[in-house]
């Protein structure tokens, strides 16, 4: 099993320096997996970064941001057609990173909720499945992986819960395109953590481990033992990696409601998180 730690941890948006910076006292802290949010695919030069990560002898995904002009299943053809645009990019950058794992909410825009007739979701889905299906392809020639990620109902009204997102990734039905799993969303959304991985069993390619106030994993309320436990069931294996944001970062604190900070500091957050997940899991 790998261990990882999201750059949002410390920054945002992360650039080539900072990966610099940051590799290096990622590997020390004992993780061996960094992860790249990729906000836009000009903040960081792929190839350099690639480098870096591998300098380091760490493992990478990456993980998308999809804001308001992102969205595959939006009304507006064109914010669609510039949702899979960017995904192909982020595509191409996971690739060149040395990456394999795309997280994230592959869908529709973070913070977007509405309400849907059953007739209405029935369309969007149909409509995701397609475009899904194309990005999946695309993903499989440059040999990644897209991992889609159920959220809270604060900052989606689409994807939620396990079930949810089983029936997408089981209509795509390709090989690239899997589940990424939360615990910080799953802690609000399911009725249990352990049987949410179970359900989702063979399908999981990624983990993030967050606590229920996004501060360090084992800080909390989250029922790790029951985490665990259907870790172990499901026998999955993939990256476990800590996300969490900074509040000194003013544009990400607001977009993931982030108004005080978790630990004593950042560094604090990342080490006491691993040394949390390696004694429970490893």
């Amino acid at each position: 099993m790998r261990f990882g730690v999201n750059m949002w941890v410390w920054v945002s948006p992360p650039t080539t320096h900072d990966l610099r910076d940051l590799a290096p006292r990622v590997k020390s802290m004992g993780f061996d997996w960094i992860e790249v949010p990729l906000e836009s695919l000009t903040d960081l030069d792929p190839a350099v970064g690639g480098q870096i990560i591998a300098d380091q002898g760490l493992g990478v995904s990456t993980c998308a941001a999809m804001g308001p002009d992102r969205d595959l299943i939006h009304p507006d053809a064109a914010i669609q057609q510039n949702g899979i645009a960017y995904i192909r990019g982020c595509i191409e950058h996971t690739q060149a990173l040395g990456g394999t794992n795309l997280v994230g909410p592959i869908y529709s825009a973070v913070g977007r909720v509405w309400q849907q007739t059953p007739d209405e979701r029935a369309r969007d889905v149909d409509t995701l499945v397609r475009n899904l299906r194309t990005l999946a392809e695309y993903a499989g020639d440059h040999g990644v992986v897209l991992g889609v990620e159920p959220l809270n109902r604060f900052e989606t009204s689409f994807i939620n819960i396990a079930p949810q997102v089983i029936e997408v990734i089981d209509r795509v039905d390709h090989p690239a395109c899997k589940v990424m799993l939360d615990t910080f969303h799953m802690n609000i959304e399911e009725k249990s953590l352990g049987d949410a991985i179970r359900a989702v069993g063979s399908r999981l390619c990624h983990l993030h481990a967050c606590e229920n106030d996004r501060g360090a994993p084992g800080s909390g309320n989250v029922t790790w033992d029951a985490v665990a436990q259907a870790i172990k069931d499901i026998g999955f294996d993939g990256p476990v990696v800590i996300e969490s944001f900074t509040d000194k970062v003013k544009t990400i604190a607001r977009a993931a409601a982030i108004w005080r900070p978790f630990e004593a500091s950042q560094d604090a957050l990342a080490q006491n998180g691993v040394n949390f997940l390696k004694k429970l899991l490893a």
